[in-house]
């Protein structure tokens, strides 16, 4: 089970207790030469509630134990994706 799935069958919004939401998995470019070249290597899991729109951020990495995008990063400095 990913950490997504995880995170939709535990969830409870912390604001309205809400217990469905919906995710998205953002990349994001970080600073110094990775900002210049627009290389993707920062991922998030956003989870918000549909009840009440709180968004809550998670890392996908730490979630996993691993980290993960590497080859889209990859895909990001040969091809600027």
């Amino acid at each position: 089970m990913s950490a997504e799935d995880m995170i939709i069958a535990r969830f409870r919004c912390s604001k309205c207790q809400g217990e469905e939401c919906e995710t998205k998995e953002v990349a994001m470019t970080g600073t110094g030469l990775s900002k210049l070249f627009d290389i993707e290597h920062n991922h998030f899991l956003f989870v918000s509630c549909t009840n009440c729109g709180f968004v809550e951020v998670y890392n996908p990495d730490i979630l996993n134990g691993y980290k993960s995008g590497r080859l889209g990063t990859v895909m990001d400095i040969l091809f600027g994706v």
